[in-house]
């Protein structure tokens, strides 16, 4: 479908129970595709894999030295957290340091993704809050940047903002595409998403990791900056256990997914943007596939390769963790 290819069945017994189709690219310094399955130039949304990329104008500004901001707080422009404490803390502190105010935010008001924090929550009989959605980090950079170029803070999640026009150029400049063939949407929080095709997908994170021919001094330099904090603090970048945190635990990794089966991830010394995108939104089998991906791309490091089989190994089991099946790649 859509010139998708089919990249893992899934297996109960013998029988082939799903077939997750989907689009991989991978591009490499002199913008070589290394690897490819389905067509590398339909173009998917980001969805909240833009987050790395997106908060870069915030750097490159030096709002953060403006506004005296710790390195966590740094990461959290770029994550989709899980809104355990330590996050909130970090948010809460940004809007004391930046003069933010939480009803500012656009998105309703909602419990943390964080199971153990929510029923803790909900067992004091605490009420919901805007700033435990995932997004809130990536919309406090944007407020930032918003008031940072003369907008009011409060359209900063408008597409005809100041902001968020910055943001497309960015996306724009590191996806190697025209603006005019970047596809837009709105996001599950509220803010504009972008489109691009796999490969422009793909070469967006090459550039993240290696922001020499961007042709932005000021933005090269901030994706210099940005990359080693998510290394140091990679819990910031999601939560506790969860794979856009372990993933940049790996010091030649920079990953970070989106909704509906987006994925973008860099291998740091070899230069190699990778993006795919499973057709069916699956998240699941990111790990899995994010393994085989690595495999390929030659990249060994046994830590990694072992939290990917944690996460999501080729065997599947049942609620009594019996094995009942077998994932295996299709492409």
């Amino acid at each position: 479908m859509f010139g998708a290819d089919a990249l893992i069945y899934d297996y109960r017994g013998e029988l082939i129970e799903n077939v997750h189709m989907g689009y991989i690219c991978a591009v490499n310094r002199s913008n070589d595709v290394v690897l490819q399955a389905g067509d590398a130039g339909r173009r998917i949304f980001y969805r909240s894999a833009s987050k790395p990329i997106q908060a870069l104008p915030v750097f490159a500004r030096a709002l953060h030295e403006k506004y005296g901001l710790s390195e966590e707080e740094c990461v959290i422009f770029a994550a989709s957290h899980a809104a355990e404490p330590f996050h909130v803390r970090a948010l809460e502190s940004i809007m004391r340091k930046a003069g933010l105010e939480e009803c500012d935010l656009i998105m309703k008001a909602c419990y943390p993704g964080d199971e153990a924090h929510r029923l803790h929550l909900q067992g004091q009989g605490s009420a919901p809050r805007k700033l435990y959605h995932n997004c809130s980090g990536k919309h406090l950079a944007c407020m930032l940047l918003q008031r940072e170029l003369g907008g009011d803070v409060r359209d900063y999640w408008r597409p005809s903002s100041l902001a968020q026009q910055e943001i497309l150029r960015v996306i724009s400049l590191f996806s190697e595409t025209p603006v005019s063939d970047v596809a837009l949407g709105v996001d599950g929080c509220g803010v504009p998403v972008f489109a691009v095709a796999v490969r422009n997908f793909a070469l967006s994170y090459r550039n993240l990791v290696d922001p020499g021919t961007v042709g932005d001094g000021d933005l090269a330099g901030a994706a210099r900056f940005l990359v080693p904090l998510i290394h140091r603090h990679p819990l910031y970048m999601r939560g506790t256990g969860l794979l856009c945190s372990r993933i940049n635990e790996d010091p030649n990794l920079i990953g970070k997914g989106g909704a509906e089966g987006a994925y973008g991830c860099a291998l740091k010394s070899q230069g190699i943007g990778i993006a795919f995108k499973l057709q069916d939104g699956s998240e699941k089998a990111w790990p899995f596939l994010l393994r085989e991906i690595m495999h390929r791309l030659g990249h060994d490091n046994a830590a990694t390769d072992g939290m990917f089989e944690e996460l999501c190994g080729e065997m599947i089991k049942n609620d009594n963790q019996d094995v009942v099946g077998r994932r295996v790649i299709a492409f």
